[in-house]
């Protein structure tokens, strides 16, 4: 039998995730290291979060530009290996309403959803009270669809509500949720269908850490610069809600 698990196991690429430990409870000193992981592409899923084809921010707008054809590539792959893709632009269900994608995801059964599992964590290290817009704009609904830079396929699902997601993960054996989009600090952690609720629900969440960006302006606390503000973020989500992984590491873990 032990012959048996090991072939099983040897299986399933390994991802090394990164996390972070505070091995002396209470010293403030936070660690990183390393947590290998077996993924099975076909219990795997990754949602896009609120990748927009626009932002209110011009330059939370420019960067994501930048960042959706890196997203779509990567989804591609991970679509040819069997992982699930989740689109999930929020307030754009409108858009979607007559996609293939969007009716599956309508069809799915309603899963019953857990008990919350009693987590939480401290305030964020980065200051985001005003908006976060390094750019300096006024807020205002920009968005309509997702980033045409990313392609919604018909095995794809669409969805901007938790408990949709979470049915769709429970009915399709999905006990791994990739996380990738915007904006780390805000959507990411606290959406219904992202980090904080879903590892709340008890899945099994990984930040994809280059596949993301924050809502900072550096004339804000730390007073660092955006990008710095963006890895603080992801080492207080290592910290206390999930580990995460380069898509170059996961794609690699993967065969590409």
């Amino acid at each position: 039998m032990a012959a048996v698990a090991a072939v099983a196991f040897a299986a399933s690429p390994m991802l090394h995730l990164r996390t972070r430990v505070e091995a002396f409870k209470g010293s403030g000193d936070w660690r990183q290291a390393t947590l290998n992981y077996a993924l099975e592409p076909h219990k795997t899923a990754i949602i896009l979060c609120d990748i927009w084809d626009k932002h209110w921010c011009r330059g939370a707008s420019e960067r994501v530009d930048k960042l959706a054809p890196k997203v779509g590539l990567v989804v591609e792959k991970l679509r040819a290996k069997g992982v699930l893709v989740i689109h999930a632009p929020s307030d754009t269900m409108a858009f979607y309403k007559d996609n293939p994608s969007r009716v599956a995801m309508l069809g799915l059964p309603k899963a019953t959803l857990p008990e919350v599992l009693n987590l939480d964590a401290p305030k964020l290290p980065i200051d985001d009270a005003s908006g976060g817009c390094d750019t300096k704009d006024k807020m205002y609904i920009a968005w309509k669809r997702e980033h045409p830079a990313i392609r919604v396929m018909t095995q794809d699902l669409v969805s901007d509500k938790g408990d949709e997601v979470y049915s769709a993960l429970k009915s399709r054996g999905i006990e791994t949720l990739l996380v990738a989009g915007v904006h780390t600090n805000m959507c990411i952690l606290n959406r219904t269908f992202a980090i904080k609720q879903m590892t709340k629900w008890g899945v099994r969440c990984i930040l994809i850490r280059d596949l993301t960006d924050s809502m900072y302006d550096p004339d804000d606390a730390p007073r660092v610069s955006h990008e710095r503000g963006t890895e603080l973020v992801i080492e207080h989500i290592e910290k206390y809600w999930a580990p995460t992984v380069l898509s170059a590491e996961l794609l690699g873990a993967l065969g590409r």
